[in-house]
């Protein structure tokens, strides 16, 4: 909840595994009325990578479907974490996804091609995501968080001065940076964004409109 006031003004994207959000109506709410993008972040956080393409196939619609159920509305977005060699092409072959986020080959979108079809990725992060907390030669402090992300934010608006466009992905868990020594480094950052003119903070779904 600490995470939900410091974000609730602002337009984020949301990955939700749709069996946690059937557990959580409550925050599916509060979500929901600050008007944040719900994107699926499939049926259960398991590994797929040895998974069959059937299997896998199943758990996608079977997300989708509960996602809807849930939420109201099915997702537009989607990004698995823990994919297969097969997870981009299978949610493709959907047709159901403005944008697929399973991949970290770019700092900006681009285009997938599958059966002739045109799959719009936005890459996500693991460079800009507090998940470095919680691994070795990872973030110990929140200050170490706060100065990469500036540092990474500085970098990308001096250089889209100059015309090229920027695109700047942060990763953000709850039970990380929600602690309230790494939340304070969050404050921070976000107050530093704001200082700056020209900036926009969109949804990925956002983004995906944008980019097409």
């Amino acid at each position: 909840w600490r995470v939900h006031r410091m974000l609730r003004d602002l337009p984020i994207t949301v990955y939700g595994v749709a069996t946690a959000l059937a557990r959580a109506p409550e925050q599916v709410a509060a979500m929901k009325e600050a008007g944040w993008e719900i994107a699926s972040h499939g049926l259960k956080w398991i590994e797929h990578k040895d998974m069959s393409e059937e299997e896998e196939r199943a758990q996608i619609a079977e997300a989708i479907r509960l996602h809807r159920e849930v939420t109201g509305a099915a997702p537009r977005g989607w990004y698995t974490g823990r994919c297969s060699m097969n997870t981009v092409r299978l949610v493709a072959a959907t047709g159901q996804f403005d944008y697929v986020s399973d991949s970290y080959a770019d700092d900006l979108p681009y285009w997938m091609e599958f059966d002739g079809n045109d799959q719009l990725i936005v890459p996500y992060t693991m460079d800009c995501n507090d998940m470095r907390f919680a691994i070795q030669a990872g973030f110990t402090t929140g200050d170490q968080f706060e100065s990469y992300l500036k540092d990474s934010f500085d970098t990308l608006y001096a250089e889209g001065v100059e015309g090229a466009p920027k695109m700047l992905s942060i990763g953000l868990h709850c039970r990380l940076i929600g602690r309230p020594g790494r939340a304070a480094a969050l404050r921070r950052v976000l107050d530093h964004f704001r200082a700056h003119e020209g900036v926009w903070f969109a949804t990925r779904l956002e983004i995906a409109e944008h980019w097409a």
